[in-house]
């Protein structure tokens, strides 16, 4: 069985605050013990207080651990989903649950206890690849220090992988070398396997964005060179950027990572909209690229996902980056070879693939971009709750350094830029497949008739209200790759792709490999897209209704759907 360590922490602010949605590693770091997890007797619980899972040797006979003498409440109880885990050089908090009392006083940041490892079921049994899995950080011997934005420091330019030199090139190669070399009980050894649960909510571009930032700096202090940045994966561009980087390709270096999907071959265009059955063309990238980053995506709630709060049961929803080129190139990279579509097509094991680093350096682009889109309301959120959501990391000098979101929001301001690139797609704006003019109602399996609060909006509500249209009680098994494309059309949608105004987004996820876990696997979440460009370029502005079709791509998957509405989204 694979390990892993068991560790729940909690921290709060002066307020209400989130949590991050529960992060589960496999990172390679040292083993101390292979026990199964069990919590810990609950105590009565004090205004602060840290909740702790410890492991337990056997069943039925606890581990003592002599110097936990601070309270300790399982605040999860029951309902515990995930446990918090050590992401080698991360720590994380997790919140995930059916029922999550969480709305409290502050609880102060204590030291996690790192004694124990234990067996999980949360990846595939050993056997099922070939490495087994480990992921118990080496304990921080020093609290944890605030992040402080850094001054006088060179900016870190990240070049588009197409595009990088042969001395930069050599470095960045060194640099992954020295990494793995490092021993396993070192907090900058980065993690080969990964299982981030941060999805499904707004913490999914904070978070990853601070993941890049101390893996990339990590990187330039193993070969002294602090301006060293990431190549980020160009896979919006098609001057040389919808295919695999060269510089992933070569079997002898370090940046190989050999489960890939092998039919994927130097000239492979990306398909940003993978599984959509049809093959991908230029025209089809760019349409998925200006549906999820621009014309549905003008307000926070829609490109960042729905909130997540403390003490509230959470109504996961992706953001439209999320759901769509980000898990398309995931499942597009994975090998089918591989039970699960290792290591790209699973959430545990993507990390192990460095092109992962790459991929989402370019998904941390796409924020910076949609910041500069001058329509809609695109600006991040204001609420504190976001704002003061706190993640752990090691730096690059072993210390423990707690990070909030609101030192996350400029790129620039924490000490990296994006080369510039063209970007094709901010102007290309879809077309519709046909000049609209009748309606045929309900003429498809998979279409519906939804029903318009509002018709005739001015110009100015058009600006201050966008018009969402909102998929709800999207239920699905969470082993499962799942995706489905949304249009709104009551043509052949086979005839119709993302270069069509009528595409108005996509959802898609992958699976997360839980086995024999004693919990519920179902995943309820939701999808929000924005469709107030779409039906200006069709013509709909003043329509009653609107047919909406939704077209399944997964094979053997049951998805069932609660709802389809209309609502109107105003900027808080």
């Amino acid at each position: 069985m694979a390990s892993i360590s068991c560790l729940s922490s909690f921290s709060l602010s002066n307020f209400s605050a989130p949590l991050p949605i529960s992060i589960c590693s496999s990172s390679s770091t040292f083993l101390t013990s292979q026990i199964p997890c069990k919590p810990t007797k609950r105590s009565k619980p004090k205004r602060h207080h840290v909740s702790k899972v410890t492991c337990n040797s056997n069943q039925n006979t606890p581990t003592p651990n002599p110097e936990e003498e601070r309270p300790s409440y399982n605040i999860l109880g029951k309902y515990r989903r995930d446990v918090l885990l050590g992401i080698g050089g991360l720590y994380g908090a997790s919140a995930l649950s059916n029922t999550n009392p969480l709305a409290m006083a502050a609880a102060p940041i204590l030291q996690p206890d790192l004694e124990h490892c234990c067996i999980t079921d949360d990846v595939p049994p050993k056997g099922v690849i070939e490495a087994q899995v480990y992921c118990c950080p080496p304990r921080s011997s020093s609290p944890s220090i605030d992040f402080k934005l850094p001054k006088g420091t060179p900016l870190r330019v990240r070049p588009p992988a197409q595009f990088v030199t042969d001395e930069y090139l050599e470095k960045y190669k060194l640099a992954l070398k020295r990494m793995r070399e490092l021993p396993s009980d070192d907090p900058r050894r980065f993690p080969t396997e990964l299982d981030f649960k941060v999805h499904f909510s707004w913490l999914f571009f904070p978070f990853h964005r601070w993941y890049l930032y101390f893996y990339e700096r990590i990187l330039g202090s193993l070969i002294d060179d602090p301006t060293f940045a990431l190549p980020y994966w160009n896979w919006d561009n098609p001057d040389g950027g919808m295919v695999i980087p060269l510089i992933y390709r070569d079997e002898d270096s370090p940046l190989y990572d050999p489960r890939r999907n092998p039919d994927i071959t130097p000239d492979t265009l990306v398909d940003l909209n993978y599984g959509s059955g049809k093959d991908p063309s230029v025209e089809q990238n760019l349409g998925v690229m200006y549906t999820s980053v621009v014309s549905g995506a003008k307000r926070a709630s829609l490109f960042h996902g729905k909130a997540f709060f403390a003490g509230k049961q959470p109504e996961l929803g992706g953001g439209t980056v999320e759901l769509g080129p980000h898990t398309a190139l995931h499942r597009w990279t994975g090998d089918p070879r591989q039970p699960n579509k290792e290591d790209m097509g699973r959430f545990y094991s993507a990390g192990r693939d460095p092109i992962f680093y790459s991929h989402h350096a370019n998904v941390d682009r796409m924020w910076n971009i949609w910041k500069t889109i001058p329509t809609g309301k695109r600006r991040d959120f204001k609420n504190r709750d976001w704002l003061e959501t706190t993640f752990f990391f090691y730096d690059e000098n072993k210390n423990l350094v707690s990070v909030k979101v609101k030192d996350s929001l400029d790129s620039k301001k924490m000490g990296y830029v994006y080369q510039d690139v063209d970007i094709p797609w901010l102007q290309k704006r879809t077309k519709p497949k046909r000049t609209r003019k009748a309606k045929h109602l309900l003429d498809s399996k998979v279409t519906l008739l939804v029903k318009r609060p509002k018709q005739l909006r001015s110009k100015k509500d058009r600006e201050e209200q966008e018009e969402v249209l909102v998929i709800d009680g999207i239920e699905f098994d969470g082993d499962d790759d799942v995706k489905f494309d949304v249009y709104i059309t009551d043509e052949d949608v086979e005839e119709i792709g993302p270069e069509n105004t009528e595409f108005a987004g996509s959802f898609a996820t992958l699976g997360h490999s839980h086995s024999n876990m004693n919990m519920d696997k179902k995943i309820k979440t939701s999808l929000t897209l924005g469709i107030t460009d779409l039906l200006e370029d069709l013509d709909a502005e003043n329509d009653d209704s609107i047919l909406v079709t939704l077209v399944p791509r997964s094979e053997n998957v049951t998805i069932t759907i609660q709802s389809i509405k209309i609502e109107f989204e105003k900027e808080e």
